[in-house]
């Protein structure tokens, strides 16, 4: 066996100054986490220099954290200060997924105990009529964490294009063609009502395929809703919002005229927690006057 540098530290000698097995630094090595100072050509022994320990024992720490290896990978070059905010960044975005969980949790938990009425019960629900309108809209297909940033930019983006279309005339919203939630994609789409049809169309042909954006007219329409606050918008909480709309529906023997959708008709970003700031609501048709 070649010589060995002094300095240098076995596989063995070094996970025990590290406090880490040596499968796990063969892991990190084979993700390019921690590489080994030299490996013997011959032997194929892994040797460490003793500075590497700090390295090491930084990586086994944030994987104790769930941190995906990517971002260990990114962290673990970043400077003091940089690799500091990374992981601010991290725990940060960890911390709300722990928080809407646990919301989820108790949501469930009353469901399944039953306890379910009472949640509807918060939930008033009425109907409104809407006139015909020209909607000008765009389509993707998007996953439950991607949907609030997608919901904002869309609309943004539609409520900016609706000048060029003779400006807005009634209250944006987005349709769910199908469930959206971790595992269902969808697809959404963001819908903004415009004054002039004509203008819209020539709008919809400059853009091309661009985001999916389309014109189409929609017919009135009857919709059963119930209005919730900024607060309630989050997941699960706009969950119940839904079921308890479609209850109403159900025991006011109505039928569905559409997929279900949130119609935002107040400032978002000026609104509070406690503000109205959406309609959950589902297209019906029936007899509402029993």
């Amino acid at each position: 066996m070649a010589e060995v540098d002094d300095e240098l530290l076995t596989i063995g000698a070094f996970a025990a100054r590290a406090r880490l097995s040596a499968k796990a630094l063969r892991l990190y090595d084979r993700l390019g986490l921690l590489t080994p100072d030299r490996v013997d050509a011959a032997s194929g022994y892994r040797y460490y220099r003793a500075e590497q320990v700090e390295r090491a024992r930084l990586v086994a720490l944030l994987r104790q954290l769930d941190m995906p290896l990517a971002q260990v990978a990114t962290l673990v070059e970043a400077d003091g200060t940089e690799a500091a905010e990374l992981l601010a960044a991290y725990w940060t975005d960890v911390e709300t997924r722990i928080a809407g969980q646990r919301t989820l949790a108790e949501y469930l938990r009353a469901r399944l105990s039953g306890r379910s009425s009472e949640m509807y019960g918060k939930f008033v629900v009425e109907t409104v009529e809407v006139p015909q309108q020209v909607l000008i809209t765009e389509t993707r297909h998007t996953l439950a964490d991607e949907l609030p940033a997608w919901i904002e930019a869309s609309l943004g983006r539609l409520e900016a294009a609706a000048e060029e279309c003779g400006g807005v005339s009634g209250a944006p919203f987005v349709v769910y063609h199908s469930e959206v939630s971790t595992e269902s994609d969808g697809p959404a789409e963001s819908c903004v009502p415009v004054a002039d049809e004509a203008a819209a169309r020539a709008w919809a042909a400059r853009q091309g395929r661009t985001r999916q954006t389309a014109v189409r007219v929609e017919p009135a329409r009857r919709l059963a809703y119930t209005r919730i606050t900024k607060a309630q918008v989050a997941h699960p909480q706009i969950l119940a919002a839904f079921e308890a709309v479609e209850q109403w529906v159900a025991a006011e023997e109505l039928r569905y005229a559409g997929p279900c959708r949130e119609v935002y008709f107040a400032d978002w970003s000026a609104a509070g927690p406690g503000d109205a700031v959406c309609d959950v609501a589902f297209p019906v048709e029936g007899d509402t006057s029993r």
